[in-house]
């Protein structure tokens, strides 16, 4: 990978792990400076140490432990990020949960709120924190982790498919609000991981997640699943200058054409290709429903 970050700097939330750590390592081969974030001190202390022995003079590689679904913590955390590294201008919101799994009517209601709360609102909190920073500089990168579930029903995982959801629509309004400040705000659809997330699946059992949903996790654990290096890959491309302008999209890493965006970025402008939407009939042919 070439160093199309060389000199800059990144924070990654739930980057002591799987995707997030992945997408830091392409940060650190790619030439940025990065603090990873979450809440074990001593995955966080292994990813520091791992990601310290592939970078090169100059760069700098920090992590903090934090819970992004706390205000204090988050204010904290992005005043570390900005003070240590004052070029920051790289947001990764990656952390992020499944929470309960099961119907609605039967799983815990805490837990339900509690995955909210981590996925949608974590990362609304890091981008109200930042973005005083980032418009300071004129210039700024954010970009989300997306999921199946911003696209598609996930039965049994209402909260997941609705934070997922919910996350994509604020990505796409925020686009819009910080466009004039120079702040390109993306998110990526990342695939079919293998992480922890899919065991949690496998580990519930079709019971509680369902016989199809099981049987994708099971066929896809014995797949391998999507490698994580798309999505680390992806992230590099939307947090280099060669992705600017390019902002308010959901990007898939496995299906979508990436690497060559740059070459239709007036055209992705005028239209609602890779946003969310709302199928009317005659999307799919038919003829009822029009005015």
């Amino acid at each position: 990978m070439t160093r199309v970050l060389e000199g800059r700097a990144a924070l990654v939330t739930g980057g002591s792990h799987g995707l997030g750590l992945a997408i830091a390592e392409a940060y650190v081969a790619a030439g940025a400076s990065v603090v990873v974030s979450g809440r074990s001190a001593d995955a966080l202390r292994v990813a520091e140490e791992t990601l310290a022995e592939s970078a090169r003079d100059g760069q700098r590689v920090l992590s903090y432990v934090g819970d992004v679904s706390r205000p204090d913590e988050v204010e904290a955390l992005v005043a570390f990020a900005v003070g240590a590294l004052p070029q920051l201008d790289i947001v990764v919101n990656n952390a992020g949960i499944y929470g309960p799994m099961g119907p609605i009517e039967q799983i815990d209601w805490l837990e339900w709120v509690r995955a909210i709360e981590i996925n949608l609102l974590g990362s609304v909190l890091v981008a109200r924190a930042v973005l005083p920073h980032l418009k300071r500089r004129g210039y700024g990168k954010l970009i989300q982790l997306s999921g199946g579930g911003a696209t598609a029903p996930v039965p049994n995982l209402s909260a997941y498919a609705a934070s997922k959801a919910a996350i994509v629509r604020f990505m796409e309004t925020l686009a819009h609000e910080v466009r004039a400040d120079g702040i390109d705000v993306n998110a990526i659809a990342p695939g079919a991981l293998n992480t922890r997330l899919l065991d949690e699946v496998i580990a519930a059992g079709p019971e509680q997640v369902g016989e199809a949903f099981y049987g994708r996790a099971v066929e896809q654990q014995a797949s391998g699943g999507t490698p994580l290096e798309r999505g680390a890959s992806l992230a590099v491309y939307l947090a280099s200058v060669g992705s600017d302008g390019i902002t308010g999209r959901l990007i898939s890493a496995v299906w979508d054409p990436w690497p060559t965006l740059a070459d239709h970025r007036a055209e992705l402008a005028d239209t609602d290709v890779f946003t969310l939407r709302r199928i009317v009939p005659a999307d799919r042919g038919l003829d009822f429903g029009s005015a």
